[in-house]
């Protein structure tokens, strides 16, 4: 399920946040850290983006029937 994915991914990224604050990985153990992390956060930050997209607000029309309108962001 990709939310498990997502969630999976999102643990792993802070693991290696935590690996990485804590200063003791080597220099090049930390930069294969920062690559995975940048993998990682790649994937969630395009998962976000699908499900943004996605979301529908369902807004009550005065005769009480629903419409749904696409999510707009704010964002241009």
């Amino acid at each position: 399920m990709a939310i498990d994915k997502f969630e999976a991914s999102l643990k792993k990224l802070e693991e290696i946040v935590k690996r990485l604050e804590a200063g003791s990985l080597s220099l090049e153990d930390s930069l294969k850290a920062f690559e995975e992390g940048v993998k990682h956060a790649a994937f969630c930050s395009g998962r976000l983006d699908d499900a943004e997209r996605r979301v529908e607000i369902v807004l009550k029309q005065k005769d009480g029937s629903l419409k749904r309108e696409p999510f707009e962001s704010g964002e241009d």
